[in-house]
């Protein structure tokens, strides 16, 4: 991983220790380094950050300090991350890594050929790609036209609206080929109403034609807000190390995608529903172990508080026939009690006492699989009874859980024909409705990110937009001096 750091890469602590050694700075090494932190913005990094123009002077007065400092600055934003992920906000919580600078100075010492060296620094994989994605739009953006569509009621295939001139003019400044009209211009007609659903589609939006909310905040990103994207998923793949592993599991909260990965192929994939905005699903590592079929499912103390006191309030049986049962604490000798004896009036919501359970069954807001890991959110994977809602383009539906599409196939895939899984049985006891566990082969490691830029197959750019506006707070953190 990164070349000759692979085996030097520690979990994030900060380290700042001193090499009893000495970099030899010759002219070679002075070239390479400043040519590297010159071209340091094709890293979305910035060359200021590392005294850029300070140092070319710095190097003509010999001053090797100053050459070390920026080398172990710009060595370790551009392998592993300009800043501390989990800073960012509280809904990271990785494992990166960081490599000492003593480690990273021997490592530049013992290089052979130090550009080469410099050059194998960030990741591989799709970064590059990324890069000229950067790059290109860098390009554009002096020529760029940019006009804003105004924002309004529901803008439906078949209205007339003087929005539709606009429309028009912002999917061409958009590269996408705009057809004549009809009729007349203020016509939303099917042709331009067919060009919508496909720029619904590259967005991950719903397809269905309309203008509304999201499609018109989309539209409406300009080409400086794509920059920062991908800026900050740059520096997001940074976090992560180049090799996720022979076996693993990647969610995608920024695409709503899922990916099984086993023995370096992928070997399953799945639509997602991820967290909406005020819940959003948070970037952290784990390990799945199983799944549990016909789960309990414990209703969080803020949902309990926030979303079903007011119902209680109304009307305390009011969750009863959605199978839930409200328990007297949290504590494990706790007892059921009858909702009509509360005063639901005088509970306080952020500080809700008692414990609320769904009972398994086709309601469950679990669905009928459950795969739990260990995080600090209290989120898992599951199945969901809300099926329809995987035909929705922008998924986030959630309280920050992972919903799977298919769990069922995920868990066979998981298996792969070894003992302890059986998908008929499974059915069966599913259909049963008896609790039982049921433990993977091996573990399976999950990485749950949040990456709202990729790059297809042919190189074309694909965008997500930034729902949780995670990325523009990544950048932000990124220009940060240093403490």
């Amino acid at each position: 991983m990164f070349g000759a750091l692979a085996a030097l890469l520690v979990p994030f602590a900060g380290a700042t220790s001193s090499w009893a050694g000495e970099l030899q700075w010759t002219g070679a090494r002075t070239a390479a380094l400043l040519e590297a932190i010159r071209s340091a913005g094709d890293h979305g990094l910035d060359p200021d950050w590392y005294g850029a123009g300070a140092l070319e002077k710095a190097a003509a007065a010999g001053n090797e300090q100053a050459l070390t400092d920026a080398l172990v600055a710009y060595a370790t934003d551009v392998s592993t991350g300009r800043i501390n992920a989990n800073s960012v906000d509280n809904d990271i919580d990785i494992q990166q890594r960081r490599v000492s600078r003593t480690d990273l100075l021997k490592a530049a010492a013992d290089a052979p050929d130090f550009a080469a060296w410099l050059a194998a620094l960030p990741p591989k994989g799709d970064y590059p790609a990324l890069q000229k994605v950067l790059a290109d739009l860098r390009k554009q953006r002096a020529s760029a036209a940019y006009t804003p569509l105004p924002g309004g009621d529901l803008l439906k295939p078949g209205a007339t609206d003087a929005r539709v001139p606009v429309l028009r003019k912002r999917l061409g400044e958009l590269g996408m080929t705009v057809p004549a009209a009809t009729g007349a211009g203020d016509v939303y007609d099917d042709a331009l109403a067919a060009l919508v659903k496909s720029y619904q589609e590259t967005k991950g939006l719903t397809v269905d034609g309309v203008i509304g909310v999201n499609t018109t905040r989309s539209l409406n990103t300009s080409i400086d807000d794509r920059i920062t994207q991908v800026i900050a998923n740059l520096e997001r793949r940074r976090w992560l190390p180049e090799d996720l592993g022979s076996r693993y599991v990647l969610v995608n909260a920024g695409d709503y995608s899922m990916v099984f990965v086993d023995g370096g192929k992928k070997v399953f994939e799945s639509l997602v529903i991820v967290g909406t905005p005020k819940h959003p699903t948070p970037e952290i590592q784990s390990v799945m172990r199983g799944f549990q079929t016909n789960p309990y499912w414990t209703v969080p103390q803020s949902i309990s508080g926030e979303e079903y006191l007011p119902l209680l309030r109304r009307d305390p049986n009011a969750l009863a026939a959605g199978g839930f049962r409200i328990f007297s604490s949290w504590s494990d000798n706790d007892s059921e009690i009858d909702p009509s004896t509360v005063d639901w009036s005088s509970v306080d919501p952020k500080a809700f006492p008692y414990r609320v359970r769904q009972e398994p069954g086709p309601g469950n807001a679990l669905g009928y699989i459950f795969f739990g890991f260990p995080n600090r959110y209290g989120i898992y994977m599951h199945d969901t009874a809300s099926r329809w809602l995987f035909t929705e383009g922008s998924r986030n539906f959630s309280h920050g859980c992972i919903r799977l599409q298919n769990p069922l196939d995920f868990a066979d895939k998981v298996f792969n024909g070894r003992p302890g899984f059986d998908k008929a049985k499974v059915q069966q006891v599913i259909a049963s409705g008896q609790q039982a566990h049921y433990s993977f082969p091996e573990p399976v490691t999950l990485y749950v990110t949040y990456r709202t830029v990729g790059v297809a197959s042919d190189g074309t750019a694909v965008f997500r937009d930034d729902v949780y506006g995670r990325d523009k707070r990544v950048v932000a953190a990124m220009a940060k001096p240093r403490s």
